[in-house]
């Protein structure tokens, strides 16, 4: 045993004096290669997936239903959807396009005109424009030192000050507003092609105070339907496209879907969309590279209610905000308690977009990377975008939360071009969403028929309502229908026979028939009995003109054992007096008597 414990000894002594002999160097190597790979991994890095596809990119790929006229009409000339894209080389990761772009982005330099709107309950929107006819727009960026590196040069005006002009309305994301780098590249791309475009800021955001006691959430519709309605107003004119993006795209597809065709939107792109928060709050906590964006999220929530803490103190749980460490914890102490809402889970079931896709009614374009840091691919309503023929899904292999930057240089953002030549091709169709206007409701038949100011009076004594004021609107053919077919089994008295009330008053004072006045008031009493009656008869004869026969056949058969009871009782009664009256006959005994019976 020894003899083998010296031996084991002295093998080790051996391996250690071996391994000592390689250089240190070697060893870093090795380290180093490793960690590569760990943080390749994590990262999430597709940098030698591109290499060995020659920089080919990945397709994108579309899911639409197989009947859309939508899709054949407009999404089929989109040559950029039908492309493949390929991210910038030396950003081949999610996490570092997602980084990049909010700490750096390269966003063209411009400036907005800002317009302050006040909602109906006292919120203010800030509302910051972007016009095609703007005189200074800088083509250039800022350095890493804050300087410009190129200099400024005029923008022509590429359309003329035309009422018809598309006007392009953005939704920020949680927490970003227009000043934003990935908004303020779909801004200037967008005024370059010629449109106006405006970035509804959400409230408490762009330097803006809050001024009610509404805050937004991910289903806050109400601020967007608003200023829908008042950009429609001002600009009847103008087609309406609305983009979304990340949380402000769950709320677009929200609005989308609470209003149906009741819009004045003639089409939307709704880009990383979290679709379902309920299955987001759970990704989000689940790897540590998560963690880090669910921890740096609620940061800037918490510096939002830093803005307004007079009113989160007073309507929310400060200490709970302040000690917030995700989004989760910032929603359970400030969301759900502002909103109203039981549980954080049934705020965010409640909110989730993917519930409200399906009701969709016009142009809708979602563009969503699979390998999106923040909003998972797991969340994505694959078979409701595919039910709805108004919906057309474009997934991208890689891209990041909102990034999707390539070229060599990262001065682009794929989804910006991809959502301008959409709404290019949208606006030049007949696709474009007409807003549907709301039918008048038909009016009650008996609203108007008793404040009638004539009678009918026919041969056998009936007394209806006759109104001779018929309103000329929408629905005066469709009322004046269902009134003939309600008359049509009335046999009506002569023309000569229909008089005003007051007259038959009139004429009985005049007479002075005490007779004739009860006669007049014996009618008003029976036209306010019959009349309901009446007018329950009528409605279920509309409804089907067998309906009172059956009432009558049905009245017939259920009343007949009644008869019968009551004919039995009438010869009981009968046999009684019989009865009676023999009984007192002279001469006759009760058992003669019911002998000869």
């Amino acid at each position: 045993m020894d003899l083998d414990w010296s031996s084991s000894s002295s093998a080790y002594s051996l391996l250690f004096q071996a391994l000592s002999l390689i250089p240190i160097s070697h060893y870093l190597l090795f380290t180093s290669l490793v960690l590569i790979v760990l943080l390749y991994r994590f990262l999430e890095f597709h940098f030698f997936q591109d290499l060995f596809s020659l920089f080919a990119g990945s397709p994108v790929a579309l899911t639409y239903h197989p009947a859309s006229h939508f899709y054949d009409a407009v999404v089929s000339k989109c040559r950029i959807l039908h492309a493949s894209y390929l991210a910038t080389p030396w950003l081949s990761s999610p996490h570092l396009q997602t980084v990049f772009l909010n700490f750096f982005g390269r966003p063209p330099l411009f400036k907005y005109r800002r317009q302050l709107f006040t909602t109906p309950d006292g919120g203010t929107v800030a509302l910051d424009w972007l016009l095609s006819s703007d005189g200074l727009i800088i083509h250039s960026y800022v350095s890493d030192h804050g300087t410009v590196s190129a200099g400024a040069i005029h923008m022509e005006d590429v359309v003329c000050k035309d009422e018809s002009t598309p006007i392009v309305v953005v939704i920020p994301g949680l927490t970003s507003d227009s000043s934003s780098a990935y908004l303020k590249h779909l801004a200037y791309h967008s005024a370059k092609c010629g449109w106006k475009v405006v970035i509804s800021n959400h409230r408490g955001l762009g330097g803006v105070s809050i001024t009610s006691d509404c805050f937004y959430n991910a289903g806050w519709t109400e601020d967007v339907r608003t200023v829908v309605n008042y950009l429609h107003k001002e600009n009847p004119r103008a087609p309406l496209f609305v983009v979304g993006t990340s949380i402000g795209a769950n709320i677009l597809i929200k609005y989308l879907g609470e209003e149906g065709e009741n819009l004045p939107v003639a089409g939307a792109v709704a880009v990383c969309s979290p679709w379902d928060l309920l299955i987001g709050d759970r990704f989000i906590t689940r790897r540590r590279v998560q963690k880090f964006y669910d921890k740096a999220l609620a940061v800037g929530l918490q510096g939002y209610a830093k803005l307004h803490q007079p009113h989160f103190s007073r309507l929310a749980n400060w200490e709970g905000i302040e000690k917030s460490i995700s989004i989760r914890d910032f929603d359970n102490h400030a969301t759900r308690i502002v909103g109203k809402y039981e549980t954080v889970d049934t705020y965010y079931r409640r909110c989730s977009s993917s519930n409200y896709v399906q009701s969709v009614s016009i142009p809708l374009l979602c563009i969503s990377a699979l390998d999106d840091p923040v909003c998972t691919r797991e969340a994505i309503p694959w078979d409701e975008c595919r039910a709805n023929k108004n919906v057309v899904l474009a997934t991208v292999k890689h891209g990041g939360h909102l990034a999707f930057f390539e070229g060599i240089t990262a001065s682009g953002l794929w989804w910006v071009r991809a959502v301008n030549e959409f709404l290019g091709e949208l606006h030049a169709s007949h696709f474009m969403h007409v807003q549907k206007k709301i039918p008048k409701p038909n009016t009650p038949l008996d609203s108007s028929i008793d404040r009638g100011p004539y009678v009918n009076l026919t041969e056998d004594g009936m007394v209806a309502a006759l109104n001779n004021d018929i309103k000329t609107d929408n629905n005066t053919e469709e009322i004046q229908v269902i009134r003939d077919t309600h008359n049509e089994g009335l046999k009506m008295i002569p023309e000569e026979k229909v008089v005003k009330r007051d007259e038959l008053e009139t004429n009985a004072k005049t007479v002075g028939s005490p007779a004739i006045a009860q006669i007049g008031s014996a009618q008003d009493a029976a036209a306010n009995m019959i009349t309901p009656f009446k007018r329950y008869l009528g409605q279920l004869s509309r409804q089907n003109r067998w309906s009172i026969w059956l009432l009558v056949y049905i009245a017939i058969t259920t009343s007949w054992p009644l008869a019968e009871s009551y004919h039995w009782y009438l010869e009981s009664v009968k046999d009684a007096k019989r009865w009676s009256a023999r009984s007192v006959i002279p001469g006759r005994s009760p058992d003669a008597l019911q002998y000869c019976s």
